[in-house]
């Protein structure tokens, strides 16, 4: 299939991109932004998105700001238009590497090559790694509209199916990894590698030296936005040793206890209850071996 006719128009700055989304508009168009296209359009072709007009933003990579990737005050932020691919070959503090870790699970080199992190979370999907990690080190989105700039924490950020609280004539220019963990982990169960997760689960570990102290876990693919674990969160406060299989197997009890994943065409509830037992244990092993392997 093709996509449905839609008109295009290159955005110069932010100011410029955010007149072109509210002129659009007022016009009685749909405009969609695309930058690095690799959500977008799969889902223009397939028909499942027929925005009337596109407001491209791959003049301002030129935007220094739009591609940085900067770390202030303990915190790491992404310019909107760093893609996948520059935070995998990034040389990142501890306390963010698990992004950089966590991208050999985004698609393809060459997705990974034009996609963007802020495309990323602006789409919403619910398996998307970079939704996990915004949850997991509480991200906040900073986004720039008619009515000038705001931040979104991630806690805020997820509406359901490919929802989000960004607005339609806003663009985000920014994200912001406010909670370093350098005990974390990422991983996903997907039937190829490259296609979309069918449950991936994020972990990560407060570590007193070997023992735990509290920590997060976040799941995607068992509800229709991700979600924190506030179950598996409290077996983690309740402490521990970092090593211990009995600890593990709570935590991931726990995760897959809570838990209320649907039942749909691609595979069952039961067996995403199985998978993240498999992965949130997993994710857990692996970031006890954080930073260290």
């Amino acid at each position: 299939m093709k996509p449905a006719a839609f008109t295009y128009h290159r955005a110069h700055d932010v100011a410029d991109a955010v007149g072109l989304l509210t002129d659009l508009a007022a016009a009685g168009e749909d405009p969609k932004i695309i930058a690095g296209g690799q959500s977008l359009m799969p889902m223009m072709t397939f028909r499942l998105a027929r925005p009337s007009a596109l407001v491209d933003l791959g003049p301002l990579r030129r935007v220094p700001a739009m591609t940085a990737i900067r770390e202030e005050a303990g915190a790491l932020t992404l310019g909107a238009l760093v893609t996948h691919h520059a935070v995998e070959t990034a040389t990142l503090p501890a306390g963010f590497a698990v992004l950089a870790r966590a991208m050999r699970w985004v698609g393809h080199l060459p997705i990974r090559s034009r996609g963007t992190v802020a495309g990323s979370l602006v789409h919403g999907d619910a398996t998307a790694e970079w939704c996990l990690l915004a949850l997991l080190l509480d991200a906040v989105v900073v986004a720039e509209g008619p009515g000038g700039r705001r931040e979104i924490p991630a806690d805020e950020l997820f509406h359901g199916f490919y929802a989000t609280a960004v607005e339609p004539d806003e663009v985000v220019v920014e994200v912001r990894f406010t909670r370093p963990a350098p005990h974390a982990a990422l991983t996903e169960f997907a039937r190829r590698h490259g296609d979309f997760a069918i449950v991936d689960a994020a972990v990560a570990l407060d570590l007193d030296g070997d023992r735990v102290t509290g920590g997060r876990v976040v799941l995607g693919g068992v509800a229709p936005a991700p979600v924190r674990v506030p179950e598996a969160e409290a077996v983690l406060a309740a402490g521990g040793d970092a090593g211990d299989d009995a600890l593990v197997a709570a935590v991931a009890d726990a995760a897959a206890t809570a838990i209320d994943p649907p039942d749909d065409p691609q595979t069952t509830a039961t067996y995403r209850r199985r998978l993240t037992r498999t992965l949130v244990a997993d994710a857990c092993r692996q970031a006890a071996r954080e930073p260290q392997r």
